[in-house]
């Protein structure tokens, strides 16, 4: 008897196989989500760099259906047998191009809002030396609840373009209701998953399996500590968390994106 299989979808109804393409340095693709089209400078386990035509970086997580290249859609994958293609010492602490001797730039009228001290700790030690070559100040406000009126206040404009980073942006949030609030076409609210910015660091790089789940209610980083076995002194954690983090690497890739997506926001050509 002839067999069946038991797939009855007509072919023409099944979804095409996506090609996975090896993420080769040189290899131009386009990110269809924010539309950023750039070669690929990186590939490292989980995440991709592409730099576009105007020296701008943005990382980007490896994920399947994720790129389009020449108009089709593909996996990027990471080479087989990758080396860097340079060393380490030539890179900042975010990836980029060293540039030895650089001075900074005089600060420009546009700023980088994140939500509190341990975020702009975070985003000075790894992106430090690109804001300081783009001339990016960042500040920090100690909570988004009062966010309209700050970016009222500081009136962004093409030339003072405002970007905001806020923790825990997901659908259904107080802080994805407060983030749509804000209309200005100069200002930029862009955010990631975590409760709090000490979970966009990877749990490997720390030593601990994974990040513990807080019950609601509760002080999530008081309850990480107590989870965790570790001092209640948040800020004396947070200074010993931030002594393990190196570089992009320790961070998660939900992070980078964003901040990189920002930093290109603010010193984008009027």
């Amino acid at each position: 008897m002839r067999q069946y299989s038991p797939d009855l979808t007509p072919p023409w109804k099944k979804p095409k196989p996506v090609p996975q393409v090896p993420a080769e340095p040189g290899l131009v693709v386009e990110e269809p989500g924010t539309g950023f089209c750039g070669a690929v400078i990186r590939c490292e386990a989980g995440t991709v760099t592409l730099e576009d035509r105007f020296g701008k970086h943005r990382v980007f997580p490896l994920e399947p259906r994720g790129f389009l290249l020449e108009g089709r859609v593909v996996t990027l994958v990471r080479p087989s047998g990758a080396a860097p293609a340079t060393q380490a010492s030539s890179r900042t602490a975010s990836g980029s191009i060293a540039v030895p001797g650089a001075r900074a730039r005089v600060a420009r009228a546009g700023r980088i809002y994140v939500e509190g001290r341990h975020d702009a700790e975070l985003v000075e030690k790894v992106w430090g030396d690109d804001l300081r070559i783009e001339g990016v100040v960042v500040e920090y406000l100690e909570g988004v609840d009062d966010l309209p009126a700050i970016v009222a206040e500081f009136d962004p404009g093409p030339d003072a373009r405002l970007g905001i980073l806020v923790d825990h942006l997901v659908p259904g949030s107080k802080e994805s209701r407060i983030a749509a609030s804000v209309t200005s076409e100069h200002a930029l609210v862009v955010g990631h998953p975590y409760i709090d910015i000490w979970e966009a660091v990877k749990p490997s790089s720390l030593g601990i399996a994974s990040w513990p789940r807080i019950p609601h209610g509760q002080d999530w980083k008081t309850g990480v500590c107590r989870a965790l076995g570790w001092p209640e002194n948040t800020g004396a954690v947070w200074q010993a968390i931030l002594k393990r983090v190196d570089s992009y690497r320790d961070l998660e890739p939900e992070l980078l994106g964003r901040v990189e997506h920002l930093i290109d926001f603010v010193t984008a050509p009027e």
